[in-house]
């Protein structure tokens, strides 16, 4: 999964900003026009006696489930926001998603890299995705309060939610060892898809109070069975220190203290990790019969109807998570890379609302706030008129005019929360159907190259097939060079690999390009080796190769005329020597000098430099 990219690259900040902003932009748009279209189809259905749609039947949102609506939508929306941090595109695969699965079972950590490496391979496009994704949902979550749109929300809300905890929580970490819920098991995102269900739910199923028992109920199982992890004897929960070094939760708390944030908060985490490393037995104990006990009354207030119990088990249990989300999860989103404020905000508000559910609101409450109109739009009452033109469209078109000319100003922000979520996941799409890496990656390794125009120096050598051969006699072609080592077994393989799959890139324009590559070994020089190294990197069915050499009197020359430093190592050694590559016009004129040092050498490394030089050639072709 590792794209080898530093996080602050600032090719990569640069592109990410820059997508940001188009997208930006787009986002506005599209708001833009569902007002103008919204207005105009109103004035329109006034103009033609059509008359808007009715409202729907008055219906008061319960409590609980505005709560859910608003709060997870408001986490989305922040979330969202976090993933725009700069460091986001190049560094969540390697310094979030990897680190996350890394305790984790094989065959959790294969699924994690396959889904990560949409990321390596196309990061900006997946870094802005996953911003316009989140922003989307929660805005269509505020947006939507009632009706089908709301319960779409939530259910976009599950399924982004699930995917997110498979492929960037390593399912939570419920399959790693050390697993606790003082630190976030079993990942905040799974909270948030248990809400969107919970909003997707029909609206008669928050008419009674059997929704908030099971959601109070279900909570309090949860708790328990984590109190129960906790004091599980042998999983280092029960020790502040390890061989004199801090284990368990002390060891979380103070990396996190570790984390980029303010001061004040830092200085106040580590103290609690030095506290916890000294007396991790006592904290643990803390944290193992708190968690009982508010599990208990959850679940005994759920059984009972008790919604006293309730109260006091809530407010308790916030308090307990406002502290543990502080001290120990160190508020979550810190460090530039931080995706959301982790799990204990989110299961604040799952357990707020099932209380409220317990009891929902009595019905001259729902009838008075019915009667104010408080849910959905309601239709002003039309005075008699003079007779209107009838409308010459299909009745079909007008049927959706009347319809779209109804909706309230809350629905077109949804429908407008939608188009942005469209506007990052379709990018998104067209970019995991490319199998080929962003050549964006490539150019953030290998640094700038700027423009060059002037005639390439000459030279005349051997081929792997032991031909002559003139750079003069490749005119008519745009010639890729770069300089190799026969018998080297790091680089130049895996540069060999990234112009074989250029070659195939550039379909059938290969035919008017040679791959070119010169021996960058003082010794071993014969064409023996570079016919060999055509053999093992299967170069020998790709008919515009060549692999020249010649005696050093030759190579030489050539080697400082385009910049080529070969050190010649001890006998029986590969060589050291920079990677460059260029690229010569049809005319034998040099139009760009690209450094094709490979970086990590990963699979994503490989194909975005195979993009950029093949891009590199199309480009001087015009």
């Amino acid at each position: 999964m590792n794209s080898g990219l530093n996080p602050a690259d600032p090719t990569i900040v640069a592109a990410f900003r820059s997508a940001l902003v188009h997208q930006w932009v787009i986002v506005a748009l599209i708001f833009v026009l569902l007002l103008v279209a919204w207005g105009a189809t109103r004035a329109w259905a006034g103009g033609h006696g059509a008359t808007a749609a009715g409202s729907p039947a008055p219906w008061h949102e319960p409590r609980a489930r505005r709560l859910l609506r608003v709060g997870f939508g408001t986490l989305w929306v922040f979330d969202g926001i976090l993933q725009a941090q700069p460091q986001m595109a190049g560094g969540l695969p390697q310094e979030v998603i990897k680190p996350a699965a890394a305790t984790s079972p094989a065959w959790v950590q294969h699924l994690v890299n396959w889904g990560g490496s949409i990321w390596t391979y196309h990061p900006i496009q997946a870094g802005a995705a996953t911003v316009w994704i989140q922003v989307g949902i929660g805005m269509w979550l505020i947006f939507a309060p009632r009706g089908w749109a709301s319960r779409l929300a939530g259910l976009a809300s599950v399924a982004w939610g699930l995917v997110v905890w498979a492929f960037g929580e390593a399912f939570g970490g419920i399959f790693a060892p050390g697993l606790t819920v003082l630190f976030g098991a079993p990942g905040a995102v799974l909270i948030y898809a248990v809400a969107g269900a919970l909003i997707a739910l029909p609206e008669r199923a928050w008419e009674s109070p059997r929704t908030g028992r099971l959601t109070l109920g279900g909570t309090g199982v949860f708790l328990l069975g984590m109190a129960l992890l906790q004091a599980w004897p042998g999983r280092g929960f029960w020790q502040g220190t390890a061989h004199g070094q801090a284990s368990g939760l002390a060891d979380m708390v103070q990396s996190m203290a570790a984390t980029s944030q303010p001061r004040v908060l830092a200085s106040l985490v580590s103290a609690f990790g030095n506290f916890t490393a000294a007396h991790g037995f006592a904290v643990n104990l803390v944290a193992v019969i708190a968690l009982a006990a508010i599990g208990a009354a959850f679940c005994v207030s759920a059984l009972r109807g008790d919604a006293r119990l309730a109260r006091i088990a809530v407010l308790v249990a916030a308090v307990f998570c406002l502290a543990d989300w502080v001290l120990i999860e160190d508020l979550g989103f810190f460090g530039g890379v931080g995706t959301d404020p982790n799990s204990m905000i989110p299961l604040i508000l799952l357990f707020t609302a099932g209380y409220l559910a317990m009891s929902p609101a009595p019905q001259p409450e729902r009838a008075a706030a019915a009667a104010a109109g408080d849910a959905g739009p309601a239709t002003d009452a039309q005075p008699d008129a003079p007779a209107k033109p009838p409308s010459r469209l299909p009745a079909w078109l007008t049927t959706a005019g009347q319809r779209f000319a109804g909706l309230s100003g809350w629905s077109i922000a949804a429908l407008g929360a939608i188009g942005v979520i469209v506007v990052g996941a379709a990018p998104m799409a067209f970019a995991s159907a490319n199998r080929n890496a962003d050549p964006i990656i490539a150019q953030a390794l290998a640094g700038a190259s700027g423009p060059m125009n002037e005639p390439a120096p000459g030279f005349t050598l051997t081929s792997q097939d032991g031909h002559q051969v003139s750079l003069s006699s490749l005119r008519g072609k745009v010639v890729l060079l770069t300089f190799l080592d026969p018998v080297c077994t790091t680089d130049c393989p895996i540069i060999a690999q990234e112009l074989r799959a250029a070659d195939a890139m550039l379909g059938a324009k290969a035919g008017g390009t040679e791959l070119v590559a010169v021996v960058a070994n003082p010794t071993y020089t014969s064409t023996a080796f570079t016919a060999a190294f055509t053999r093992q990197e299967g170069l020998s069915q790709v008919p515009n190769w060549l692999y020249l050499t010649g005696p050093l009197s030759q190579l030489v020359p050539v080697w400082h005329q385009y910049g080529i430093e070969v050190q010649n190592l001890p006998a029986g050694a590969m060589s050291a020597h920079n990677d460059l590559a260029f690229v010569i016009s049809a005319t034998g004129r040099l139009r760009q000098e690209i450094s094709d040092d490979p970086g990590p050498g990963t699979a994503a490394t490989q194909s975005s430099f195979a993009g950029l030089l093949a891009s590199s050639v199309l480009q001087v072709m015009g």
